[in-house]
């Protein structure tokens, strides 16, 4: 049987990784799409040389260099579409082999956590989709904590992001992480919904 496939998604300071960390405690393999753009940028990854080939600049010790190549886009809105069009099936490709390697495994429910789901179009892969989500000011308050941010770059990406409100109402569960408390409940609740659906 195929397992259940949860999109988990979140706008920036939403607590999307701490959720993700609980769903992993609940026995649930987690695809996390930053990290395989890591690994698919690191040197031998998949992503190396087409994205090498479309900016030399970016290429560094055998491996895509981030911020180098956030440099060679510099908001070119061209650019960034050339790139995401080889990002995207490589990334899908990734998940693609995840999920069948969860499946050989026997597992129930496979957590794919991507914070551009709806903006991408990835939840048409998903049987559902959990939106992690709390209020602004409390959002505000943790992006800005983090090193080095503005709050004129969280206005940007912000700016890049589907509103929470608008991620929530095409969610079917809503998580809140207000308190870790309510975040685990809420995690606790959607397996526990899903897997006596399974066994219905």
């Amino acid at each position: 049987m195929m397992p259940f496939r949860l999109g988990l998604t979140g706008s920036i300071g939403m607590g999307k990784s701490a959720t993700a960390a609980l769903f992993r405690a609940k026995g649930c393999p987690v695809w996390d799409a930053d990290a395989a753009v890591h690994r698919l940028y690191a040197p031998g990854g998949a992503l190396v040389g087409p994205v090498a080939a479309l900016f030399p600049d970016a290429l560094r010790e055998g491996g895509i260099d981030r911020a180098a190549l956030k440099a060679a886009l510099g908001g070119d809105t061209g650019r960034l579409r050339a790139l995401e069009a080889v990002v995207h099936p490589a990334t899908a490709a990734d998940r693609a082999a995840f999920l069948a390697e969860a499946e050989a495994e026997g597992a129930e429910i496979v957590v794919f956590d991507i914070p551009l789901l709806f903006e991408t179009g990835a939840e048409a892969q998903m049987d559902a989709v959990a939106v992690v989500s709390v209020d602004a000011e409390t959002q505000a308050r943790r992006v800005l904590a983090r090193p080095g941010m503005t709050l004129e770059t969280l206005d940007f990406i912000r700016s890049r992001q589907m509103p929470d409100a608008q991620k929530r109402a095409r969610a079917r569960w809503v998580i809140p992480t207000d308190t870790p408390e309510s975040a685990r409940a809420a995690v606790h609740a959607i397996c526990a919904e899903i897997r006596s659906q399974r066994h219905a």
